[in-house]
């Protein structure tokens, strides 16, 4: 009987420390995205668009899979923006998805708000984008999802990596 127990209480142990070890595989990320008007000029016409970061298309983000990434919006816009996570499940944080006034209040002018996303499933490349009215003209960058950590590629591993991002800034 109290080989049972001791054999139980192995088991249990050796099960907290591979779940341990498999929690510390995934890790964080921190990105900021200061949304904001710039200047562009594209065929010698030039307007005022709103960019992440004063780029367009806005910053890539990487990833692996299991990790989270926590990204601090700052609207310095003159507009209500939120950010959506195209192609990620978001359980248990619908209010970092983005669709206004759904699943999320708008980050008012002036205002911040810190987004949690959960690369639990995902892998490969994926994007972000605006989901205010006309703001998803010009805020929206790629995402890139590796495989786990430790894990192989299910294709040979590229050589190089070119996100390619087609849009439209003439809205």
């Amino acid at each position: 009987m109290l080989s049972g127990k001791r054999n139980s209480a192995s088991a249990l142990h050796i099960l907290s420390l591979l779940l341990l070890f498999l929690h510390c595989q995934a890790s964080s990320h921190n990105y900021h995205f200061v949304v904001k008007e710039a200047t562009y000029t594209r065929l010698c016409s030039t307007k005022e668009i709103l960019t992440v970061n004063g780029k367009f298309p806005g910053p890539v983000l990487q990833a692996h899979k299991g990790d989270t990434i926590y990204v601090n919006v700052h609207n310095n816009g003159r507009y209500n923006i939120t950010i959506h996570w195209h192609g990620v499940k978001q359980p248990r944080y619908p209010w970092s998805d983005g669709p206004e006034y759904i699943t999320q209040c708008p980050i008012q002018p002036g205002h911040k708000f810190k987004q949690k996303i959960i690369f639990s499933e995902e892998e490969g490349t994926i994007w972000w984008h605006a989901h205010s009215d006309w703001s998803r003209a010009t805020v929206y960058g790629a995402i890139i999802v590796y495989p786990k950590r430790g894990a192989s590629y299910p294709f040979p591993q590229p050589h190089e990596e070119v996100p390619i991002i087609l849009g439209n800034s003439s809205s």
